[in-house]
């Protein structure tokens, strides 16, 4: 087997996307950490396109955009199957994937915005809690995939992990457990299976770094 190399960075939700479906799979990989202020020259001929991490290299063929990778995974180690064989169910479960990625960079915009743009930002992500609440994939499963993890728990745990760092150093609040039980119950099954928890980054770690990205945003001629 050819080898299999990611390019990342330890604070990225996306490069963890990678690294849990690498894990669920168990395929052997290295791991290269990737300094953003000084980008590999590896990452910049692997990624020319947005020059972004994460980037996989299986064998010497790069594959970019996590979601992209998790499926090209998907597609050529058929170990822990990710998505589902029934073409609806494949259908809906990237239904929901898109859904997420789409919705979810309003969570984002609360982290690196202020004024007018973050209140829209955090009524909009509160209402993508609200319909991955009510209408997600498997109710009353353990996992958006049922009982084993699949590509949805992957694409939704990239924005549910870091909830509590964006609400502490935006100081706004997106995520009330009372009022998401499900969601609350979701993230409890997901962060606790063994696999993920081995690859979660460090939350206090994580406030440490965000709070000195937002303040250096802020502090830009954008919000002046």
């Amino acid at each position: 087997m050819d080898g299999v190399k990611l390019h990342g960075f330890w604070a990225s939700p996306y490069s963890s996307r990678v690294i849990w479906a690498l894990k669920l799979k168990g395929i052997p990989f290295d791991y290269i950490e990737e300094d953003l202020s000084n980008k590999s020259a590896l990452l910049l001929q692997y990624n020319p396109v947005h020059k972004k991490i994460p980037v996989l290299v299986h064998g010497s063929r790069p594959v970019c955009e996590s979601m992209v990778i998790v499926e090209y995974l998907e597609e050529t180690w058929p170990q822990y199957p990710l998505v589902p064989s029934d073409p609806h169910e494949r259908a809906v479960v990237r239904f929901w994937v898109k859904f997420i990625d789409e919705k979810s960079l309003n969570v984002w915009t609360v982290y690196r915005s202020v004024g007018e743009e973050q209140e829209k930002a955090v009524r909009d992500s509160v209402e993508m809690l609200s319909i991955l609440e009510q209408h997600g994939p498997n109710r009353g499963k353990k996992f958006f995939g049922g009982d084993d993890i699949n590509i949805v728990d992957i694409a939704f745990g990239a924005v549910a992990h870091w909830v509590g760092t964006i609400e502490e150093v935006s100081g706004r609040k997106l995520f009330d457990a009372g009022k998401f039980p499900r969601l609350n119950a979701w993230m409890a099954n997901f962060e606790s299976s063994p696999m993920i928890a081995e690859n979660l980054p460090d939350q206090e770690k994580l406030r440490e770094i965000f709070a000195r990205l937002r303040e250096k945003r802020l502090s830009s001629s954008t919000y002046k």
